[in-house]
C-alpha cells in the first residue's frame, strides 16, 4: 500500500512547525517578528530544505527579513537538530513568498473593478 506523502514532505512540514516556534520563541533579532513560514522544501537526498517565508505586511521590504534568516541559520539549524532528532540537518536557504502580495493585488483590482462596476 503507497504511503499518502514521501518522507520529505513528512520532514518538510515537521521542520516548518519547528522553525515557526525557534523564530517566535528564541530569536532575539526584532526583524524576525513579522516572518512567516509558508512552505518547506526538501532536496531528494535531504541535504537542502528551501524554506519560503512572507511578511505580515506584504508591501514591506523582504530583503532586511532575508538577511536577518541568513544570519540566524547557523542557530536554527542546530536547534533543528536537537528538536527534530536529526542526524544530518540539511542547509538552510530562505526564500521569499510573494504569492501572498499577489493575492492582495489581486483582491484590489478585483475591488476596484466591483466599485467601478456599482458606480455605472
Amino acid at each position: 500500500m503507497p504511503r499518502e506523502f514521501s518522507r520529505s514532505q513528512r520532514l518538510g512540514a515537521q521542520m516548518q512547525r519547528t522553525l515557526s516556534e525557534l523564530l517566535h520563541f528564541e530569536t532575539k533579532d526584532p526583524g524576525l517578528a513579522d516572518v512567516s513560514l509558508t512552505n518547506v522544501e526538501l532536496s531528494k537526498d535531504l541535504s537542502i530544505a528551501k524554506i519560503y517565508f512572507s511578511l505580515l505586511n506584504p508591501d514591506a521590504d523582504p530583503a532586511p527579513a532575508q538577511e536577518g534568516l541568513k544570519r540566524a541559520s547557523g542557530f536554527l539549524r542546530s536547534k533543528l537538530g536537537s528538536a527534530m532528532l536529526m542526524r544530518h540537518v540539511p542547509e538552510l536557504r530562505f526564500v521569499h513568498d510573494d504569492s501572498i502580495a499577489h493575492a492582495a493585488k489581486i483582491s484590489r483590482l478585483i475591488d476596484d473593478a466591483n466599485d467601478a462596476s456599482r458606480q455605472s
